[in-house]
């Protein structure tokens, strides 16, 4: 049993969920926020702000306030996470909502403690932590509480969480600092470095979502992208045509480092566990696993079969919502709080 205004917040590097009883993913928004350095208000959130990025004057920074999955400013995000919870659960904060919030499996104990205080000082009555491969396999719908193994990527904007999940917790894992936001780099760098042309993050993430992969077929080959931005010689506006092998060709570093991760993880998996893996697959979730041909990438460097889970973005956030249902026996402990709640 737990309140109506009890909530789960996937809290991510690229965009922010909130999932609330009885009424599913309530709340989609860019990680970002716009304030006025002059005053330090805040002048947007959300995908408001997301619009400004890379488009302001002087005196209003539109910033990015967690970095890799984990808080890099903290006030901002403090200020952020209370502009979404009263946003979900409007002003009656007489009666404040127990939230739980997903961090990554490599954060650290003063990160964790970061997330918990940011989350009370926003608003909210108790804060617990669950670690984001356990909450993205209860929101793919994996019984994880069984004697079986299941293998879950998280691919999210900062970080890609890799874990082997049985009877409820995690047995090995590895946590990226590589996600999205990577990818997003990695495109920049390569259109620089063979174009001299300049381009931002939101042309980036276009280029990555149109026309990406990192599986280069007969169908895709062909597929391409005008892009524009600043010449680096001339100092011009300048047009340049992106192909999809192009987009290959930049993404090679940071999926290799992903699929290393894979496989590094399989390495120290235990043998009746890995069997189970060979029989259940490799499930994916979030939204860097909708980037074309990974999955396939992913199945063939492994051997193992690969699925995409349903709606694999909203995947960690719903996870959140089933972890909801634990928080009463959570609300009885004691101590720092386990973060593994299922």
């Amino acid at each position: 049993m737990f309140f109506e205004d009890d909530i789960g917040i996937d809290l991510g590097t690229a965009s922010v969920l909130v999932f609330k009883k009885g009424k599913g993913i309530v709340l989609h928004e860019p990680s970002v926020v716009a304030i006025d350095r002059n005053t330090d208000r805040i002048i947007a959130v959300g995908e408001e702000a997301r619009q400004m990025l890379g488009r302001t004057p002087g005196y209003i920074t539109a910033v990015r306030p967690l970095k890799e999955g984990v808080i890099a400013d903290y006030d901002t995000t403090e200020k952020m996470l209370s502009y979404f919870i009263r946003k979900v659960i409007g002003r009656r904060l007489f009666f404040k909502p127990r939230v739980i919030v997903c961090i990554p499996t490599g954060a650290t104990d003063v990160e964790e403690r970061a997330v918990r205080q940011a989350t009370l000082s926003s608003g909210g009555r108790q804060a617990f932590i669950i670690e984001e491969p356990l909450a993205a396999a209860l929101g793919a719908g994996i019984n994880i509480s069984e004697a079986t193994g299941h293998m879950v990527v998280d691919l999210g904007g900062g970080t890609s969480d890799i874990a082997v999940l049985s009877l409820g917790g995690i047995v090995c894992d590895t946590s990226l600092r590589v996600g999205g936001d990577k990818f997003d780099e990695a495109i920049i760098r390569y259109v620089r470095r063979e174009y001299n042309l300049m381009i931002g993050e939101r042309t980036a993430e276009e280029l990555k979502m149109n026309i990406g992969t990192v599986c280069v077929t007969n169908e895709n080959r062909h597929r391409s992208m005008e892009v524009r931005g600043r010449d680096l010689v001339s100092g011009l506006p300048k047009t340049v045509t992106i192909t999809a092998e192009e987009s290959w060709e930049a993404l090679q570093e940071p999926i290799e480092t992903v699929i290393d991760g894979v496989k590094k993880v399989l390495e120290i998996t235990p043998p009746e566990l890995a069997a189970d893996i060979v029989n259940n697959g490799i499930v994916m979730t979030g939204g860097g696993c909708l980037l074309d041909g990974l999955d396939i990438l992913l199945s063939r460097e492994t051997n193992l079969p690969v699925h995409i889970a349903e709606d694999a973005v909203s995947c960690v956030a719903r996870g959140t919502g089933k972890a909801l249902h634990e928080i009463s026996t959570l609300s009885r402990a004691h101590g720092k709080g386990p973060r593994r709640i299922v």
